[in-house]
């Protein structure tokens, strides 16, 4: 049997792939982590893995000249599209996927999404395995939106950000929430962005954590359900549904 190679690329140490690793583990995907600045990138153009993914990050897309190495993420998506190979990317890497694709990213206007809130599944998304998350908050933790890029398939919205899923071709998935989170990984979380806790109104570590208890197990359970169907979906090449 030929072993699938998962690549992440990590913006943050304590942002990692969560309840995606042991459903990757099980499919017996390879799993290999590259660190954001510090990991060159240049070698997943040349072997081209099964699978990229791209974790979120609290720099902004359009960052460039500070964080030179957006460029190389940019490029490496462009070429992954233009090869029709499985790309995720979750949040920055959402928004990384829409600017590759032509799309606008820049700062939301309506203030940071910071927390657990539901998101709303559209139309399209219904026939998909987004409905594992229909009836019960996710986590969100952005500042920045975009726009819809073209020839993408809008799946979902929330009350604040209407662009919170996006499909592209058959296998490239783009989710601006994030439901790889784990309840005692969200501790790293609380340390890490202590910061933009601290600096945004209405938002507090007693919240979030209280937050986390009441909806992160149930999230641990939709998302695996959620990984199991888009990994399915992507292995087998199915045109109707994640």
């Amino acid at each position: 049997m030929k072993i699938k190679h998962a690549v992440v690329v990590q913006h943050l140490a304590f942002e990692d792939l969560g309840t995606l690793a042991p459903v990757l583990n099980q499919r017996e995907y390879n799993i290999t982590y590259l660190q954001a600045g510090i990991d060159s990138l240049q070698s997943i153009q040349s072997e081209s893995p099964e699978l990229l993914i791209l974790l979120g990050g609290p720099i902004g897309v359009y960052q460039q000249q500070d964080y030179p190495f957006l460029a190389d993420e940019l490029s490496l998506l462009k070429s992954r599209f233009e090869s029709d190979l499985p790309v995720l990317g979750i949040c920055l890497g959402a928004q990384l996927m829409a600017q590759a694709l032509g799309a606008q990213v820049y700062p939301g206007q309506r203030g940071k999404e910071l927390g657990w809130a539901p998101i709303y599944i559209s139309e399209v998304g219904q026939q998909t395995g987004l409905t594992h998350f229909a009836d019960a908050p996710v986590l969100h933790w952005h500042g920045d939106t975009y726009d819809l890029p073209l020839g993408c398939v809008h799946l979902a919205s929330s009350t604040l950000y209407q662009n919170q899923a996006f499909s592209y071709q058959q296998n490239s998935l783009a989710l601006q929430f994030h439901p790889e989170v784990t309840v005692t990984g969200m501790e790293r979380w609380f340390i890490g962005h202590a910061g933009e806790i601290d600096a945004t109104p209405g938002v507090t570590v007693g919240k979030l954590r209280q937050d986390t208890q009441a909806f992160g197990e149930q999230l641990q359970e939709k998302a695996s359900l959620f990984w199991q169907d888009w990994l399915n979906y992507i292995e087998a090449g199915s045109v109707n549904k994640l």
